[in-house]
C-alpha cells in the first residue's frame, strides 16, 4: 500500500478513508481554486477540496501522483516550498521534481463546510451556512492561499436532505432544531469529520487555522490528527428567520456567536439586517 493509502491519527498509522481521482482548475467570483476530487471509501461520498494558490498547470496532470499533494511529487513541481501561480506557498522557491512538504504545511487557514443544500444553493434565511461559505471563500482568496473542504453526507448535520426538511417543519411547529432532530429520532449532530481529516493529511495540511464557530468541530480534527492553532470566527449578521436557530447552536451546541448579545439599539447594522426585528431580548 502506498504511503498515501495511509493516515496518522494521534500517531497511530491506519489506512486512509478516501481516494484521490481528480484535479481540475475552477474559476469562481471569488478567485481561481484548484478542485481536487476525492471518493470517500468508507461511505460512497464524493468529496471536494478547494485550494487556492494552486493552478492545474502549475500541478501538470489531472491525477496528482503517487504521493499526493501531501507527500509525493507532483507532476514537475511541487507543492509546499513553491511560488506557485502567483500564491506563496510555504514561502521558498518552486523545486523541480523534489519532495513535496505540503499545499500548506502549518497554520493552513481552512474551511471545513457542511453541505447545505437550502442554505448554499437557494440562499435559505432558515440558516447561515450560506453566506458562511461565501465568505470563508472570500477570506481565503484574501488569505493569498486556503482550503476549503465542502462535506457531502453532512446535510442536515448529518441527518441527510428528507431528515431536515422534516425538521424544519418541525421547527415551524416550535421545536427548536435540537429539539427537531431528537423527536425524529436523529442525533442532536451526525457528523464525522474524520474524512475531513483524511483529505488534509492527504493534501499534507499538518495544522489549521480553522474558519468556524464550532469549538466540537475543532476537537474531531484534533482527534484525527489535524492540529487547530487557531479557531478563526464566521460570524453573519443574523436574520428574523435564524436568530431563534443561531441561539440554540450557541446555547445548545457550544458555538461561539458573541455577536448575538448585540441588539439593534447598539449595532445600526444588525438593525438594518433584521428589518426591525423584534427577536432581541
Amino acid at each position: 500500500m502506498a504511503e498515501s493509502d495511509w493516515t496518522f491519527d494521534g500517531g497511530q498509522a491506519r489506512p486512509s478513508g478516501v481516494e484521490r481521482v481528480v484535479n481540475v482548475q475552477l474559476s469562481t467570483v471569488y478567485g481561481d481554486f484548484l478542485a481536487v476530487g476525492y471518493l470517500d471509501r468508507n461511505r460512497g461520498d464524493e468529496q471536494m477540496a478547494l485550494i487556492y494558490g494552486v493552478t492545474e498547470g502549475d500541478i501538470g496532470h489531472s491525477d496528482i501522483g503517487d504521493g499526493g499533494i501531501g507527500d509525493g511529487d507532483i507532476g514537475d513541481g511541487d507543492i509546499g516550498g513553491g511560488d506557485i501561480g502567483g500564491g506563496d506557498i510555504g514561502g521558498g522557491e518552486l523545486v523541480q521534481g523534489g519532495p513535496c512538504d505540503g499545499v500548506g504545511g502549518d497554520g493552513m487557514l481552512t474551511r471545513v463546510h457542511s453541505e447545505c443544500l437550502t442554505g448554499d444553493a437557494f440562499g435559505s434565511k432558515h440558516c447561515e451556512c450560506g453566506e458562511q461559505l461565501s465568505a470563508a471563500l472570500h477570506a481565503i482568496a484574501s488569505e493569498g492561499r486556503g482550503v476549503l473542504l465542502y462535506l457531502r453526507g453532512h446535510e442536515g448535520r448529518g441527518i441527510g436532505l428528507l431528515g431536515k426538511l422534516r425538521a424544519m417543519k418541525l421547527q415551524q411547529e416550535g421545536l427548536d432544531t435540537v429539539e427537531a432532530n431528537l423527536a425524529l429520532g436523529f442525533p442532536a449532530d451526525a457528523r464525522d469529520y474524520e474524512v475531513a481529516a483524511d483529505i488534509l493529511h492527504d493534501l499534507g495540511v499538518r495544522s489549521v487555522r480553522l474558519l468556524s464557530n464550532n469549538p466540537r468541530k475543532s476537537e474531531a480534527l484534533m482527534r484525527h490528527g489535524i492540529k487547530v492553532t487557531e479557531q478563526v470566527p464566521l460570524l453573519t449578521p443574523p436574520r428574523p428567520e435564524n436568530i431563534t436557530y443561531l441561539r440554540t447552536k450557541r446555547e445548545r451546541l457550544d458555538h461561539h456567536l458573541p455577536h448575538l448579545d448585540r441588539g439593534p439599539d447598539r449595532d445600526p447594522e444588525l438593525a438594518m439586517d433584521l428589518h426591525g426585528a423584534a427577536d432581541w431580548s
